[in-house]
């Protein structure tokens, strides 16, 4: 389904739309080709009752996906958030070190933040995005500010801020990398599908002896189910598809290549 989640939200909503009238269509007319002799009959005495508890389950099933999806998101944005606040604050506390320890560690955390940019961002996009992915630019900034030599208490409360931050930093990214494995697995999807099927199948038999209140029914639920549908696809994957987090926010923190002036602020 890459190829179709990764499509814009409008030819999304084309394709998701077109299926679900290709599937109320061929149940209107198998039904209506079935709806014959002692078979109408048997399709009339359905009770329409049936379509109830089956709309509640198939409500359920969209409320408990979407309750999912827009998780799996909110924790993905608030990852990259802590990341880009965590990287600003280090940048902001380099300032306390100036000399080759700041340009060392600006110069470190620009790799970091353009590796992330180019490289881990589409690997996540693919699901592609593991734990063993080391960042190597961070942990190297890590080391740096470990093995900084603070003169003053001033640069010692410096150090302890800067050395929380890049861990901060390296949690958040572990934490925007595991999450963008998530997705809805097929089971959840062919329980949504399968429920949406047994509705238009139902409506079609119940109202098999009324044609035109038949096709109008079917095509007002096609509508319905294909708006779920799209309300799911379109945040099933947080760092994929139209409405995917991008690294926006890291690149905005990005420190400017030189040596800032001391004091001078942020860069």
């Amino acid at each position: 389904m890459d190829w179709l989640l990764n499509l814009p939200i409008a030819w999304l909503a084309i394709a998701i739309l077109a299926a679900s009238y290709a599937v109320a269509g061929l149940i209107y007319f198998v039904v209506r080709r079935l709806a014959v002799g002692e078979r109408i009959q048997s399709f009339k005495a359905i009770s329409a009752g049936m379509l109830s508890p089956l709309a509640v389950v198939f409500a359920l099933l969209v409320g408990f996906l979407a309750a999912q999806v827009w998780s799996d998101a909110d924790r993905a944005g608030t990852a990259v958030n802590r990341e880009a606040s965590a990287l600003r604050a280090a940048v902001l506390l380099s300032d306390q070190f100036p000399g080759d320890a700041q340009r060392r560690l600006r110069e470190l955390i620009r790799q970091h933040i353009t590796t992330a940019a180019a490289d881990e961002w589409p690997a996540m996009a693919r699901h592609g995005a593991n734990l063993t992915l080391v960042p190597h630019a961070l942990a190297d900034a890590l080391r740096v500010a470990l093995s900084l030599e603070p003169r003053g208490a001033g640069q010692a409360l410096a150090q302890r801020e800067l050395v929380a931050s890049i861990q901060s930093a390296l949690d958040a990214r572990r934490q925007r990398i595991v999450l963008s494995g998530s997705s809805v697995n097929v089971v959840k999807w062919g329980a949504l599908l399968v429920q949406a099927a047994l509705i238009l199948l139902t409506i079609a038999m119940v109202h098999c002896d009324n044609p035109l209140g038949n096709r109008i029914i079917l095509a007002v639920f096609a509508t319905g189910a294909a708006a779920a549908v799209l309300l799911i696809a379109a945040h099933s994957r947080p760092f994929s598809g139209a409405l995917s987090i991008r690294p926006a926010l890291l690149l905005q923190v990005m420190p400017e290549g030189g040596e800032p002036s001391r004091g001078a602020g942020e860069p």
